[in-house]
């Protein structure tokens, strides 16, 4: 018989307390505790490992980018070089070789040089552009050195540089052009002395001409200048100064004129050269 934990044999009664099963219960606990921690370790653990992965992830991604982004600019820079580089000389047609290298014909060899070295620097990266620059100035330098061997007459240049001359600067400021009325006056005049002079020629020569184309060539000055003093003084020396001239060029540079004959021939001839002279003075000198 079992009564309140007292129990009874025939071989005698014995005093059985309840079995107790706190301890059990504890330690169920903390085992059931520590596998929660565990656990929760566990999950953080994944938890930290995925968070490193996403940030080395992250981190690849970002050098990626940047390693692209500097090809991308490295590969830019590059394409604008190369374009750069490889710049159609725009001339590269053209035939004349001063028209091609920009240059005109009287530029000297330092010009041309200059305006070689620097169409080579900026063309560069075309070979064509390259070998038509420099079959331009091959043909320029070898034309120049024909020209110093063989040299010749310009007579463009030539003229230019008298019509620049201060002298003929100075003689071309004498003169000045009036109206066409008074042009066209004078000639009349001066025609109808020499028409006479060559038709009415006499013995003692076409003095009385002569002497008209005196008074004409000082009215004449006169009216464009209206001064006197000059008109005596242009017209005196104008008249001495085309006889003096007419018979140089007779004697010595122009032949006998068939067409004039006479005994007074070579005064006639004279005197139509001193027309044409008083003509120019009367007319034109300032």
């Amino acid at each position: 018989m079992r009564l309140l934990g007292l129990s009874s044999s025939s071989s005698g009664c014995c005093l059985q307390l309840p079995t107790c099963h706190l301890g059990s219960q504890r330690i169920r606990i903390a085992a059931f505790s520590g596998a929660g921690k565990r656990k929760q370790e566990k999950e953080f653990l994944q938890e930290e490992r995925s968070n490193m992965l996403c940030s080395r992830l992250n981190l690849n991604k970002r050098r990626v980018h940047l390693v692209k982004s500097a090809m991308d600019a490295s590969y830019g820079d590059m394409a604008n070089e190369s374009a750069a580089n490889s710049a159609v000389f725009p001339r590269i047609n053209v035939r004349d070789p001063y028209k091609r290298l920009g240059i005109s014909k009287e530029a000297s060899e330092d010009e041309i040089q200059a305006a070689r070295n620097f169409l080579i620097q900026q063309y560069a990266g075309h070979k064509p552009s390259i070998d038509a620059i420099e079959s331009a100035h091959d043909k320029i330098i070898m034309q120049k050195f024909y020209e110093r061997r063989n040299p010749k007459i310009d007579i463009k240049k030539k003229m230019r540089e008298v019509n620049q001359s201060k002298y003929v600067q100075a003689v071309r400021n004498r003169f000045q052009t009036p109206s066409q009325k008074f042009i066209i006056k004078t000639s009349l005049a001066f025609l109808v002395l020499g028409v006479l002079t060559v038709l009415f020629p006499t013995e003692e020569g076409p003095t009385l001409q002569v002497a008209i184309s005196l008074v004409a060539t000082i009215y004449f000055v006169y009216d464009r200048l209206k001064s006197k003093i000059r008109a005596f003084l242009y017209g005196a020396g104008a008249f001495v100064a085309s006889w003096l001239l007419g018979t140089f060029l007779m004697v010595s540079v122009i032949p006998p004129i068939p067409l004039i004959k006479g005994l007074r021939a070579f005064e006639v001839t004279t005197s139509l050269i001193s027309y044409v002279l008083l003509w120019v003075s009367s007319t034109y000198l300032r």
